[in-house]
């Protein structure tokens, strides 16, 4: 059974994902703005992959009978002044929810709730892997490349990717 104090916080979880899936869908308008489509295309893949992220943890809670609530997500800041800010706050929110990912593990643990540490690795090897990735980015446009190019340079989307995991999940 999944304790109170850890469903609580996954059910915080799932807000913060649909925040983070609002978040980025703002950086993908910020690039498609700029006819930077393939920066555009990836963001917009990142918001999925966060939504997908909320679906997981939704999941997860259904199949261990508990009931899921719905956090409202908070809204996405409307505009950025350049690439770099954009980018930095992607940056900025990876390295937050690792550590919102951290702190569950840590009641997990403490509690004993062992269900739940199968999902909650799986979350801090993914944010292994998202502020990898965000923070080459981050190198990439501070380094005053010129951004259509760099598009030829972002990662694709991994093997097995969210919509493998959330279909099973």
């Amino acid at each position: 059974m999944i304790s109170s104090t850890l469903s609580n916080a996954l059910n915080e979880q799932i807000g913060h994902e649909l925040s983070a899936h609002n978040h980025y869908l703002a950086i993908a308008v910020y690039f498609a703005n700029r006819s930077l489509d393939g920066w555009a295309d990836f963001f917009f893949r990142q918001a999925e992959e966060e939504r997908g992220h909320a679906m997981k943890i939704l999941h997860f809670l259904l199949d261990n009978d508990v009931a899921p609530r719905i956090p409202e997500a908070a809204e996405a800041k409307p505009a950025f002044t350049d690439a770099v800010e954009a980018v930095a706050s992607a940056v900025k929110a990876e390295r937050t929810v690792t550590t919102q990912f951290e702190a569950m593990m840590a009641i997990a643990h403490q509690e004993n709730d062992y269900r739940a540490v199968p999902l909650l690795q799986w979350f801090l090897n993914e944010q292994i892997e998202e502020e990898a990735t965000m923070g080459k980015l981050l190198d990439l446009v501070q380094s005053g490349i010129n951004l259509f190019q760099a598009q030829d340079y972002l990662p694709t989307p991994h093997a097995g990717g969210e919509a493998g995991a959330e279909a099973g999940a």
